[in-house]
This record gives C-alpha cells, sequence and structure tokens, in this order.
C-alpha cells in the first residue's frame, strides 16, 4: 500500500516537473520572439543609398531669406564635405546644396565651389559656415553638380551649432550630372515640383 502511495506521488511529481518545464519553455520563447520583433522594428538601413530628385524647388523669396541669413539672421551651420579618393585630383564642376527638416526649413547655397581655393580636391575636406534657417532636426539634404569633372562626394556632415547636433551623409559614389542628388530620412515632407536645372540656375 505503502508503495503505490509513493508511486503516485512520484508520478504527480513527475507531471508537475514536466509541466512546469514546459511553461519555463514557451516562456522563454515568447520572450525570445518579442526581443526578435522589437530589435525588427528598430532595425532600419543606417545608411540608406543616395537617390535621384528630379523634382525640386525652392521659392524665389526662400532663396532671398537666405540672403537675409548671410546679415545674422536664423541658424548657424559647420558643413563639411568630404571628398572621395576616387574623385579627380581637382574640380570645376559647380555644386550646389541643399538641406533641411520635415517642416520645409530649408538652407539652400547656389555654389560652394572655387577651385581658384583648392575646394574639392580628391581626398579632402572642406568646411563651411553657413547661415539660414532654424529648424527641428535635419532630415534630408541634396547636392546638385553641373560640369564635365565629375566629382565624387565621399560624405557630408552637417553641424547645427544652435542645437549641437550632427547628422552625417554617406555618398561615396558618383554624382549624375545636372540633377539634385541625395537623401530624404525624413517622415514628413511634400516636395514642390519643379525642373531641377531651374533651381541650380537661380
Amino acid at each position: 500500500m505503502q508503495q503505490g502511495e509513493e508511486s503516485q506521488k512520484s508520478q504527480s511529481g513527475g507531471r508537475k516537473s514536466t509541466g512546469m518545464a514546459r511553461g519555463l519553455y514557451l516562456f522563454l520563447s515568447l520572450l525570445l520572439l518579442k526581443v526578435s520583433s522589437s530589435s525588427l522594428a528598430y532595425a532600419g538601413p543606417v545608411n540608406p543609398q543616395p537617390h535621384e530628385l528630379r523634382s525640386f524647388k525652392i521659392r524665389e523669396e526662400k532663396v532671398q531669406d537666405n540672403n537675409q541669413q548671410q546679415l545674422g539672421r536664423g541658424c548657424s551651420y559647420t558643413v563639411k564635405i568630404k571628398t572621395s579618393c576616387s574623385s579627380p585630383r581637382y574640380t570645376r564642376d559647380a555644386v550646389s546644396l541643399a538641406f533641411g527638416d520635415a517642416y520645409r526649413n530649408e538652407v539652400y547655397v547656389p555654389r560652394l565651389d572655387d577651385p581658384s581655393s583648392k575646394t574639392f580636391e580628391r581626398c579632402s575636406t572642406d568646411t563651411f559656415n553657413i547661415q539660414g534657417p532654424c529648424g527641428y532636426g535635419i532630415c534630408y539634404l541634396y547636392l546638385y553638380r553641373n560640369g564635365w569633372d565629375g566629382w565624387i562626394p565621399d560624405s557630408v556632415k552637417v553641424y547645427e551649432v544652435s542645437y549641437r547636433r550632427a547628422i552625417t551623409f554617406y555618398y561615396g559614389t558618383p554624382l549624375p550630372n545636372a540633377i539634385w542628388y541625395g537623401f530624404n530620412q525624413c517622415s514628413r515632407i511634400s516636395v514642390p515640383s519643379a525642373n531641377a536645372t531651374e533651381l541650380a540656375s537661380q
């Protein structure tokens, strides 16, 4: 009789241990699935590839505002452009720059190049101090190249002096001629249509 009771207790304990093991396994599986899902949710492209933007427009009043910013209004930006070591030794290409935030607070520089000062030579880094409208975090940047030399940027780093924050856009690829080329990482932005050549000629 005693042996039967001990056998029943042993079987009951075995079933209990098996149930606990299954419960623990299920819990760990659900936890692992949750962690994996969270990782995938936050895993985005660290360096998305640049793309062409054939339609882009800067309003005439926006250009005038930028000219006024040069008189001391607005915010200060430090832009560091690194030229690729695959680029020509020097360039005579005309280079323009536009960047801004999701609310279209935009900074536009019609000409950055200056062959006489050895700007954009191969493997070099050029620094520009720019005044422009204040924004809420830069999330798009485009370069425009016009010429025959085929200048190749490696990266563009924009430092917002007022907010002490910086963002870097990585190129490392030849820019197509006479087309705005770059990045848009904004969650909400409306870019009016226009011809890129019209923009560069302003």
